[in-house]
């Protein structure tokens, strides 16, 4: 199940390279940290996969904060939605708190723990931001970022439940299917981006950036 998961990931991305032939260095970034967290398997042992699977995770999620952020216009933001995205938020890292303290009861190995909350935290950061994103623009790829970065964390929980509490083929299969259309919404999201965007145009900008470095 897990060999043919981590496939989808280098299928998207030749499918894309062939017809655009081009993507940003975060979205890289956060697709070779996926593709070697759904592999991890294959080179650590039982007792430490879940810990680098984690790892890996955590920085592919890092990577689409990258992406994110600099959308990401605090002082855009009407003041009664910043309010309701700030209880979101606090509602939200309440209830991990809570979970975490549960699952430093049930797990006994602690660096697990540690990673399982800082992935929860990250996920909740990455929709908490693109939420607010999603309310200041409300353009398609806002509700695609979105739409994706809510199945990672469906994901993630479900992924959760099967490791520490029910392990269900049912719950698997879910996990799955959230994961590939999180993939599937990403690269949906990098298409219209290079459509609104041309490669030649963010090469020049770039240039422009390195130049007035060296300057």
């Amino acid at each position: 199940m897990n060999s043919s998961i981590a496939l989808f990931v280098p299928v998207f991305l030749i499918f894309f390279f062939v017809k655009y032939n081009y993507l940003g260095i975060a979205f890289i970034l956060f697709l070779i940290c996926s593709f070697l967290g759904d592999i991890s398997y294959y080179f650590f042992p039982q007792e430490r996969v879940l810990e680098a699977s984690n790892i890996l995770y955590i920085l592919s999620y890092a990577q689409l904060l990258i992406i994110v952020l600099p959308r990401f216009k605090i002082f855009k933001v009407d003041r009664l939605i910043g309010i309701y995205l700030l209880v979101v938020f606090a509602i939200n890292v309440y209830f991990l708190y809570t979970i975490y303290e549960v699952l430093k009861v049930i797990i006994p190995e602690q660096n697990e723990v540690l990673l399982i909350g800082v992935k929860s935290l990250t996920l909740i950061i990455l929709a908490f931001i693109s939420f607010a994103v999603y309310l200041n623009t409300q353009t398609k790829q806002s509700i695609l970022f979105l739409v994706a970065t809510i199945c990672f964390a469906f994901s993630a929980i479900l992924n959760y439940v099967n490791h520490y509490y029910l392990y269900d083929w049912s719950f698997v299969m879910l996990n799955r299917a959230a994961y590939i259309l999180g993939l599937y919404l990403l690269f949906k999201y990098f298409i219209i981006e290079n459509k609104i965007r041309k490669p030649s145009e963010i090469n020049e900008s770039e240039r422009f950036t390195s130049d007035n470095i060296l300057v």
